[in-house]
């Protein structure tokens, strides 16, 4: 432990130039008489620090003096693609990993190279989760992540839509999704996607499982979402659209987008489009937000829903008018 931590502060200190006794104990979570312990230990290994008391004060190393020992352990590897995404590396329990994976590769490189990089890094932020939402908790995250990374067999009591069951799963590997997690796993012989917010107990058993050498996460996940989205969406309704009807239609949803963008425009401006729903019910309930800026053609019965729902709106507020 120690001695990660005198590796972490040499490389703060080539990082950063200079810094207080009382900024690396902060940084560390150990007494500043550590922190002046592991200075110590550090000149007596032959590393040029030195340091200024006084308003203005710390450490810092001689210059042009660099660290060539930036080697990454097991966990900081496991982290480096999460690097760019440092509240979801902390959710999955590789936030410190992740960080100090970051400083071995800014260490590494020359100095020049090392302040271009955090430039880039200070213009650009990653944010997976999508406009008014807040994401829904996910307490066995980090457990599920280690089962992933160990290929250890994993237990869960799981609330799905259809009912509450117990499995037992191969975690395979996690996906976050507009802002949600996913374990994809395989459980009663067939690869699975699990909610991790879902989850509503989990164990790690120190059974390991033989992860299937073909398969790959991101195909499989583009597969399995293309499919799960054409049986959802697997009903076609033909509307035609005032100039701006067309408008929010794009504006609905990605089909509603798609479907404006290969809609026929007629020479009165009106638009003729098809759009993917999912049934009678749900399709009327998303496409009222297009309000009185349509036709619905066809098909007959979701026409027909949302008049239903149409006239029962305008009913219940009728007496509110005035």
């Amino acid at each position: 432990m120690r001695a990660s931590r005198l590796l972490s502060i040499l490389i703060l200190l080539q990082l950063r130039q200079r810094l207080t006794a009382e900024e690396l104990a902060e940084e560390f979570e150990v007494s500043v008489r550590t922190i002046y312990r592991d200075i110590d230990a550090l000149s007596a290994a032959g590393v040029p620090v030195y340091g200024d008391r006084g308003p203005g004060g710390g450490f810092q190393l001689l210059d042009g003096y660099r660290t060539k020992l930036t080697g990454l352990d097991a966990s900081e590897a496991e982290a480096m693609l999460l690097i760019g995404l440092p509240g979801e590396a902390q959710a999955m329990g590789l936030g410190d990993a992740a960080t100090r994976a970051r400083n071995k590769l800014l260490a590494a490189l020359p100095k020049a190279g090392s302040e271009e990089a955090n430039r880039i890094a200070g213009r650009f932020h990653l944010d997976s989760r999508d406009w008014y939402r807040a994401a829904r908790p996910t307490p066995f995250l980090s457990r599920v992540a280690r089962a992933v990374l160990d290929r250890r067999l994993l237990t869960m009591t799981y609330d799905s839509w259809k009912a509450r069951a117990d499995w037992r799963v191969e975690p395979l590997g996690l996906v976050l999704k507009a802002g949600h997690w996913y374990l994809v796993g395989r459980g009663h012989g067939k690869v699975r996607i699990f909610n991790i917010s879902d989850i509503q107990s989990l164990a790690l058993l120190d059974e390991e499982f033989e992860r299937p050498g073909d398969f790959d996460l991101a195909a499989w996940w583009q597969t399995e979402q293309a499919r799960f989205e054409t049986e959802l969406f697997s009903e076609i309704a033909t509307l035609r659209l005032s100039p701006l009807g067309l408008k929010r239609l794009a504006a609905l949803s990605p089909r509603g987008a798609a479907a404006a963008r290969s809609a026929q425009i007629g020479d009165d401006g009106w638009a003729l489009a098809e759009i993917a729903i999912e049934n009678s019910d749900h399709g009327a309930r998303e496409i009222l937000m297009i309000g009185a800026e349509m036709v619905i053609l066809s098909p007959a019965n979701f026409r027909e829903r949302v008049h239903a729902l149409a006239a029962g709106i305008a009913a219940l507020n009728k007496g509110a008018i005035g």
